[in-house]
């Protein structure tokens, strides 16, 4: 029996290629999941892995709906080769039910993630040579100076809370502690 596994990593990512090409290929059953590659609890997976007897092939539209680490696509279609089930993935033409299927998945697999570590140097490089011009990434600071003015100033009033300034400024209680420390005795005392 044929046994299909789709995976889209966003909501925004829709199935159907993936489920189309599938069904041509005749799964007879397939499950269907939104998840990272990266994640490792994936509840479908795992059903379609619990499901599959000997005999039977594990197929996906291509390798990095399985996994996305070389690591665990390995474990994976060996865990799977162990109890006597093949795995198949359309896009690269692999078929491991054959030992010339078994070394493609290796070689295409490792070439797989040769890839997403390129990526993963070029982006890293990119947002270094963005901070070398001075640009910073990350959310905008929410305490500023004139905030912390502010806070400092509201909260020489004894009648007024921190959690009346932090609504007021617009941040979270932890927020001002964090940037006032000792909170309304440090104010008070002029150490912030």
């Amino acid at each position: 029996m044929l046994i299909g596994y789709a995976r889209t990593s966003t909501l925004d990512q829709k199935p159907e290629l993936q489920l189309d090409a599938l069904t041509q290929a005749g799964c007879e059953k397939v499950f269907v999941e939104q998840a990272s590659g990266a994640q490792r609890e994936r509840p479908q997976l795992k059903a379609a892995l619990e499901f599959a007897r000997e005999g039977d092939t594990v197929v996906v539209w291509k390798l990095d709906r399985l996994s996305r680490s070389l690591k665990q696509l390995i474990e994976t279609v060996e865990v799977l080769q162990a109890r006597g089930i093949a795995f198949r993935s359309l896009t690269e033409a692999i078929d491991t039910s054959g030992a010339g299927g078994r070394f493609v998945f290796h070689v295409f697999g490792a070439l797989a993630e040769f890839e997403r570590s390129i990526i993963k140097e070029r982006t890293m490089a990119g947002l270094a040579a963005s901070r070398a011009r001075g640009r910073r990434g990350g959310r905008p600071k929410q305490m500023t100076t004139k905030k912390i003015a502010m806070a400092k100033g509201m909260l020489s009033d004894p009648t007024i809370t921190m959690e009346d300034v932090s609504r007021e400024l617009g941040v979270s209680v932890a927020t001002l502690y964090r940037h006032l420390p000792g909170g309304r005795g440090a104010v008070r005392d002029g150490v912030a």
